[in-house]
């Protein structure tokens, strides 16, 4: 019989306390567990720390590790400081996939499984992840309508060792889920979300920040990524036509531009940032690209 991938998960929390036990049922119900399953308590003030301490005491591969509270939200930079904080003492380990998992989701029983036999039917295949979906008015509906193809949410990424080995670290700010996606891709390694794996994330998007910050947060991680103004001013008036009430569109717009106003550090490296702006520029004039 075929051996199943080895994998390792890593889920920073905060304040996940709603959430957490139907993730944690998720993951000890798969039809492939996890080689190891490191839940990052980053600081929660909500009754998450006690909750988990109490559903891992009896599951020896999942380990709990408390941080102290820093007394904020750190976007971007917060969830990868915290995500280090339980991998770095597995990063030797033998594993075959590494695992970016937020607390608030469920899925499947036989969502890795599923996920895994994608990536065996494709050696490229660097990073892939589940479809996102939330609840609005009380039904399901796919939260990432508009990303890009290459686009992997944050909230549920799947590495393989080869991959995540030519493209680590990840970067401690807001971005950094596509900037590891665009250096996989300069790389060579394909990147792309299942349609047909759905992950239920029980939380809105940025619901702990409200719209506009939110954002004002994704328009200043596409600062911090390397986007091409020209294509980011196309695509902030893209979100105007779908938005009618300009918030949307006017927040990503003052997010991005803030970056040059505070002189904020680009981050991906100057090849990739070539690499994506050049990308962006094929999108724009319709020729192939990462885009499409």
């Amino acid at each position: 019989m075929k051996e199943h991938p080895r994998y390792l998960i890593v889920t920073p929390v905060r304040d996940e306390a709603r959430y957490i036990e139907k993730m944690v049922s998720a993951v000890t119900g798969q039809t492939q567990i996890p080689a190891k399953w490191v839940i990052v308590d980053d600081g929660s003030t909500d009754g998450t720390s006690q909750i988990l301490d109490e559903l891992a005491a009896n599951i020896s591969w999942i380990t709990v590790v408390h941080r102290e509270n820093r007394g904020y939200r750190s976007a971007g930079g917060g969830v990868v400081e915290a995500f280090y904080e339980g991998y770095s003492p597995y990063s030797r380990a033998e594993w075959d996939f590494i695992v970016k998992l937020d607390g608030d989701l469920s899925f499947s029983r036989d969502y890795f499984e599923q996920c895994f036999l994608k990536f065996e039917a494709e050696p490229r295949l660097g990073i892939g992840g589940g479809t996102v979906y939330s609840w609005e008015s009380g039904s399901l509906k796919i939260d990432s309508v508009g990303d890009p193809p290459f686009h992997v949410r944050g909230a549920t990424k799947i590495y393989r060792r080869a991959c995540w080995e030519q493209i680590e670290p990840l970067v401690k700010a807001p971005g950094w889920d596509t900037i590891d996606e665009v250096r996989a891709n300069l790389h060579g390694w394909q990147t792309r979300t299942f349609p047909d794996l759905k992950i239920v994330q029980h939380k809105p998007t940025g619901a702990a920040d409200g719209a506009w910050r939110n954002a004002f947060k994704n328009g200043l991680a596409n600062y911090v990524t390397g986007y091409h103004p020209i294509f980011m001013l196309a695509k902030c008036l893209k979100r105007a036509v779908r938005r009618p009430d300009l918030v949307e569109s006017a927040a990503l717009f003052c997010g991005f531009f803030s970056g040059y106003l505070k002189r904020v550090p680009q981050l991906a490296g100057e090849d990739a940032i070539r690499y994506l702006r050049r990308q962006q520029l094929r999108r724009l004039f319709l020729r192939p690209s990462i885009y499409s």
